[in-house]
């Protein structure tokens, strides 16, 4: 299981997010701690990148940004975004 780290800047994004939002961004958390190498890479010429995306919400409107940190069992969030 990986531990949480959500960048202050990320967790005002989080407070801004609708509340259609709410419930798919706790479950990507969920996902999160258990399989974030299962996410996007961020740029796709770095497939094994440690730094990966992962869409969420209805229509895919929300997206994280974080990046792993596999020797601490850690996944940092950054930027979270929200389109809808």
């Amino acid at each position: 299981m990986y531990q949480l780290v959500v960048y202050p800047d990320a967790q005002e994004q989080v407070a801004a997010l609708p509340n259609e939002a709410l419930d798919a961004y706790a479950e990507l958390l969920s996902v999160l701690e258990l399989a974030p190498w299962s996410g996007r890479p961020q740029y796709d010429g770095n497939p094994e990148g440690a730094v990966r995306r992962w869409a969420f919400g209805p229509r895919a409107a929300g997206q994280v940004v974080y990046l792993i940190l596999e020797d601490q069992r850690e996944v940092h969030i950054a930027l979270v975004q929200w389109w809808g």
